[in-house]
């Protein structure tokens, strides 16, 4: 139980940064601070994305509960794109990152399902 504590204070840092870069205060934040938010997001990130890709469950139940977060995950970020394409594209100008975020999703998406299918 101590992993889900770990993954979740790990999340919860991410989200907690993410929010300060949007400089919700309007304190104007300064480049300095500004970069150094940028470091610890990615590293802590990459901490992040590590946890999860060594994660193992003990038994199905646990492989099922991952299975349905990771779903829920994948499901909101594509929505959140998606959702983003739509609005830019009426505004008439579309960023190009976001079409490659979802690109990138769906991609990795495709290979992970041919290699779960062909690697095993």
């Amino acid at each position: 139980m101590h992993n889900n504590k770990t993954e979740i204070l790990l999340a919860s840092t991410v989200l907690a940064l993410l929010f300060l870069l949007t400089d919700p205060f309007m304190l104007f934040m300064p480049n300095t601070l500004h970069m150094i938010i940028l470091v610890i997001l990615v590293l802590l990130f990459g901490l992040f994305s590590i946890y999860i890709w060594k994660e193992k469950a003990r038994d199905e139940r646990e492989e099922l509960h991952r299975n349905i977060a990771g779903r829920f995950a994948y499901l909101a970020g594509a929505a959140i794109l998606l959702v983003a394409i739509v609005v830019q594209s009426f505004q008439h100008r579309l960023d190009p990152w976001l079409l490659g975020a979802l690109s990138g999703m769906i991609s990795a998406k495709i290979i992970g399902i041919l290699y779960s299918k062909y690697a095993h």
